[in-house]
């Protein structure tokens, strides 16, 4: 194992270290708990969004911790769910007098935990709802029972943007369920990851081999076999994508493409070129995409495809919505690449950037 650590089990409390060094103008710790990420600007009367995870797949999760998105993060160690304490310590920090918004992955121990909190809330009189990102079409027929994975970012758009916008509780929820219902996902994997408490690969994989499915803690996928072209993964993602969630022609719809952690750019952009020349074969116009890191899985070699159906002019309204945190910036009507294009940026990219683009 090579990877630049002190101890393997300090692994994500020295990653939060890290940001809160780099970035304390703009997030905190609530209560002195490193893993209760916070916004450090806080709005009074606005619902406080909250959201949480094991570490390992930055920038989720608490990578969209900033202006136009949510407040707090719950953060758990490599591949793990957060503590109910460090939850509720995240809770208390960021609640601001109209309710909290809990939204998270579709995983066990993340249910549990955060149940546990909300339960916390209700003694505390603080309105808590819920609800999960299950988005990923490979894991499971039931939608109910599909794992979160990177098209929980529409989610948080939607209802980051809705909070911000000062909406209540129940319109903050509803614009992530809308989300959530126009949002489906599938990931592959070319290498496994390694995880540092671990010190070897969580699965094997040939030279020559890919996973297609795979979730992003090296849970199993619909099969593993030789490694096939863009324009094959692309063709094979995009049939199952659009079986589960039909998009007619004529439509629109926002397209993520996912770097699972260790996929340059260039293969996102080749993977994005045959996903849009689909899209265009079947007259669905893509009205803004996003090309980047977005949910990773420590050092995986692959990427995840995610289509959101473009419902409505709120829900453009919505993805348009600027936002900036220190890991992820947009600014409305100016984009990188003529309107359309977004990338999902590591912090050090991301300063440039947002310094052209940000008044």
């Amino acid at each position: 194992m090579k990877k630049i650590i002190n101890r393997p089990e300090d692994y994500a409390l020295d990653m939060l270290k890290g940001i809160y060094v780099a970035h304390g103008k703009e997030v905190k710790a609530a209560n002195g708990d490193l893993r209760a990420y916070c916004t450090a600007r806080k709005h009074e009367g606005k619902v406080a969004i909250i959201t949480g995870g094991g570490s390992g797949h930055l920038p989720l999760f608490l990578g969209y911790v900033g202006e136009g998105l949510l407040d707090a993060c719950a953060v758990g160690d490599v591949f793990q769910s957060p503590s109910a304490k460090t939850i509720y310590s995240a809770t208390q920090e960021v609640e601001a007098g109209a309710g909290v918004l809990y939204l998270y992955g579709n995983y066990t121990g993340d249910i549990m935990n955060f149940d546990m909190a909300a339960e916390m809330c209700e003694d505390d009189d603080i309105p808590v709802h819920s609800i999960v990102g299950a988005d990923d079409v490979a894991s499971n027929t039931d939608p109910g029972k599909r794992r979160g994975v990177a098209g929980i970012f529409f989610l948080y758009k939607w209802a980051g943007a809705k909070a911000a916008a000062g909406g209540t509780l129940d319109e903050v929820l509803a614009a992530a369920q809308a989300a959530k219902d126009a949002t489906r996902t599938i990931g592959f994997s070319l290498t496994p990851c390694i995880l540092p408490e671990v010190g070897h690969p969580n699965f094997t994989l040939g030279d020559h081999e890919m996973s297609m499915g795979m979730g992003i803690h090296g849970e199993p996928g619909v099969w593993n076999g030789p490694l096939k072209t863009a324009d094959e993964i692309a063709a094979e993602c995009m049939e199952k994508l659009l079986a589960d969630m039909p998009v007619p022609a004529g439509d629109e719809a926002a397209v993520l493409i996912n770097g699972l952690g260790a996929t340059s750019q260039e293969e996102l952009y080749i993977l994005y070129g045959s996903v849009a020349n689909i899209l265009k074969e079947k007259g669905i116009k893509v009205y803004r995409s996003f090309i980047g890191e977005y949910a990773t899985s420590m050092e995986m070699m692959g990427a995840s495809i995610s289509i959101c159906k473009m419902v409505n002019d709120a829900m453009r309204h919505q993805i348009d919505y600027p936002c900036h945190t220190p890991f992820y910036c947009q600014k409305q009507d100016e984009v990188m690449t003529g309107g359309v294009t977004d990338g999902g940026l590591r912090p050090v990219a991301l300063l440039s950037i947002c310094m052209a683009v940000m008044p």
